[in-house]
């Protein structure tokens, strides 16, 4: 099969044990096509761990799940030096930590100081970690998915703005619809009662080879992108951070526009955007389905944009309907 054959299957495999969060996969698939990270925020029990779970089981991949709470230190996540005696000998060993696997999910993100999540972030953007004057590599295949909950704010700690700019993405989940609900609760009830998926006589589940994806982003590197398309994409970056120029609703909106990141960023999505929907080039349809996502979390909303009640998603929406598509 093609590396785009694997895709399909291992995306068609998560459906299967994710009901009504179909953008949510979608999403997930396009951060690892892209190589890039995910701050997924919603509201308890919306699949979202379930879904890096689903990935994990079907992707040759290593798992780790991390809890963030307020006595979590940066040494329980990036590992650290441990003292051996052996034969009358000692030694320091470096013991790494959870962040060495290939998938992680870093559950609550904003339950733990500042110190914790700089060395996550770190490691998300360096792809490496050093520990005592010594450098560990990350795996090649290495995604961060982290998670956060809308309602109970108090006791966290809320990632700095400059700091959310490490994310490619960030990913709104909201509840099912009516009928997938349905289908959900009959999922789990047949989870019960056939004991889950390790259950006796139960099928082994598929997995495709790590080397489908990294397969898959060499073709999503050689996807088409027009001149007309990349114009677009810096013309709908320069509105954020010239919004008068275009429209005074949208100037008093926004405080601070999307960084240079917000470009490569949505450059990069639409492209693995594009190649998931068996398409060799970019069109604006695809820039348009994937920049909530890409500037959510990028955009500074002034003090009356708060004031208003208007959110990041209507000022998207809004300016989207404002730049002209070449």
């Amino acid at each position: 099969m093609s590396a785009r054959d694997d895709v399909m299957v291992l995306k068609a495999k998560m459906a299967e044990s994710i009901i009504g969060q179909e953008r949510m996969v979608d999403r997930l698939l396009l951060g690892l096509l892209a190589d890039g990270h995910l701050l997924v925020e919603g509201l308890p029990g919306l699949a979202k761990t379930r879904a890096i779970k689903s990935l994990s089981k079907h992707l040759e991949a290593t798992f780790s799940r991390i809890q963030f709470t307020p006595d979590l230190l940066p040494a329980d996540i990036t590992g650290s030096e441990i003292y051996f005696s052996e034969g009358g000998k000692g030694e320091f060993r470096f013991q790494s930590g959870p962040l060495f696997a290939n998938l992680i999910l870093a559950d609550e993100v904003n339950r733990s100081p500042a110190k914790v999540q700089a060395a996550l972030l770190e490691a998300m953007e360096e792809r490496q970690i050093t520990v005592g004057g010594t450098t560990h590599k990350l795996p090649p295949l290495f995604l961060v998915m982290a998670t956060q909950n809308p309602i109970e704010q108090e006791g966290t700690y809320p990632l700095p703005e400059a700091q959310l700019d490490r994310f490619l993405m960030h990913v709104s989940v909201g509840y099912p619809e009516a009928g997938a609900e349905a289908q959900i609760v009959r999922l789990t009830r047949g989870e019960e009662f056939g004991g889950g998926a390790h259950a006796a006589g139960a099928a082994p589940p598929v997995v495709i080879a790590a080397q489908s994806i990294f397969d898959a982003r060499a073709e999503v590197h050689a996807v088409q992108v027009s001149e007309a398309v990349e114009n677009y994409v810096v013309a709908l970056v320069q509105a954020t951070r010239e919004p008068k120029a275009l429209d005074d609703q949208l100037a008093d909106w926004i405080q601070v526009g999307v960084s240079p990141r917000g470009s490569i960023g949505l450059d990069k999505v639409s492209r693995a955007y594009a190649w998931l929907q068996g398409r060799g080039f970019v069109t604006p349809e695809d820039v348009q389905a994937v920049v909530h996502e890409v500037f959510r979390h990028r955009l500074i909303l002034s003090y009356e944009a708060h004031a208003g009640q208007v959110s990041a998603d209507a000022v998207i929406d809004r300016l989207v309907s404002k730049v002209a598509v070449a």
